[in-house]
């Protein structure tokens, strides 16, 4: 018998030690033209005699790696001969544990579909075979959370749920429709205030540049309104890249979005943090974002975010180019590597490569260097 268990896809960067346990493959949704995972695969829900055994598994691999590392005396680290693990799931479990042990991800894109009482005992039997976890957490839809009943989701949260991460993207029904995200400003409100009333921790997220050109106002200010009305415990950006494994290609290639330049965009943001009155973590750990340390809380740290932005808002037109292409090359982290002279310089050497005869490098590059992260 080999000891393995499932891995879906993808989890939020902030889940990155998490222990991973797939309660449900792929989207029920699957239509978002932003969203480059899950296209063509089917949704499944998995039983919850096989995510248990999953979970059984994942717990045997932990012992062993503890047993081992032990007799061992952690010097090698060497336990690939053993032929009882699957590797994947071995590397998974290893890392998890270096990572602290104590963090778990329900996988894939809305566990939350499924029955409750199902995801109460998943979770459940998830703290009894590892009681060292002090958070569980998972994806959800807005308009799932909408139709939990307000008892369903505290009985969640009370078997051991302690976070949703939702992608709210907007808070402007146009863009939420132009992008076929299947929900509108008013499940979104429903939704996050459900869960946020129920006790469970609630990760918003929005998508920067959305709107493009055309409505980027309206989505900056929109989307403000709406995460105000929802009071969430974390607020997470991440910047619009688009590859052609994503829908909205499509709709770039036929001039139907008009995509929003860096600067443009980081005004856009402003916009969004100004009319902010939430209680909310503002954070912008995601390398899609120009501006990916800034960090604080709502409202205390909104003006030092603000002058965050206001510092690259003030830069010269040479310097914004500079700290973009830095950015985008991975050679800058933060503005104040701006004052790295050798980093600088890289920087600048970067630009004169991308120029290829023209005064600055074209805003298709700069789109293209982003996206080569992702």
């Amino acid at each position: 018998m080999t000891y393995s268990f499932e891995l879906g896809p993808i989890r939020p960067p902030s889940e990155s030690s998490s222990l991973l346990i797939r309660a449900t493959r792929n989207c029920p949704w699957n239509r978002c033209k932003f969203c480059p995972n899950y296209k063509g695969e089917k949704f499944q829900i998995r039983s919850v005699a096989e995510i248990k055994q999953d979970i059984l598994s994942a717990r045997f691999i932990a012992d062993r790696i503890t047993e081992l590392s032990s007799a061992a005396n952690t010097r090698s680290g060497r336990f690939w001969h053993l032929n009882d693990i699957d590797s994947q799931s071995f590397q998974h479990v290893a890392l998890w544990l270096r990572g602290g042990g104590s963090t778990a991800f329900l996988q894939d894109a809305n566990s939350l579909i499924m029955k409750t009482a199902g995801l109460v005992e998943v979770i459940s039997f998830l703290k009894q075979t590892f009681p060292a976890l002090d958070r569980i957490t998972s994806y959800a839809r807005s308009e799932t959370a909408a139709r939990k009943s307000l008892e369903e989701l505290k009985e969640l949260h009370q078997a051991g749920l302690s976070r949703l991460h939702i992608g709210l993207e907007s808070g402007y029904d146009p863009i939420l429709q132009f992008i076929d995200k299947g929900v509108t400003t008013a499940d979104n409100i429903a939704g996050g205030k459900k869960v946020v009333a129920s006790g469970i921790s609630l990760c918003e997220y929005v998508v920067l540049g959305l709107g493009g050109r055309e409505m980027g106002q309206e989505h900056a200010r929109q989307t403000a309104m709406v995460l105000n009305e929802i009071d969430p415990d974390y607020i997470r950006v991440r910047t619009l890249a688009i590859n052609n494994r994503m829908p909205l290609c499509a709709e770039v290639a036929n001039g139907n979005l008009i995509r929003a330049t860096d600067e443009e965009i980081i005004i856009q943001e402003r916009l969004m943090l100004e009319d902010l009155t939430c209680h909310s973590h503002f954070v912008s750990d995601h390398i899609t974002n120009l501006l990916q340390d800034m960090e604080g809380k709502l409202p205390e740290d909104k003006e030092k975010m603000l002058s965050c932005i206001d510092r690259f808002l003030a830069l010269p037109p040479a310097e914004k180019t500079n700290f973009e292409v830095g950015r985008r090359t991975g050679i800058y982290h933060t503005l104040d590597d701006l004052n790295n002279a050798r980093r600088h310089e890289a920087a600048e050497q970067a630009v004169y490569q991308l120029r290829n005869g023209s005064k600055e490098p074209d805003e298709k590059i700069i789109f293209a260097l982003m996206e080569a992260f992702v």
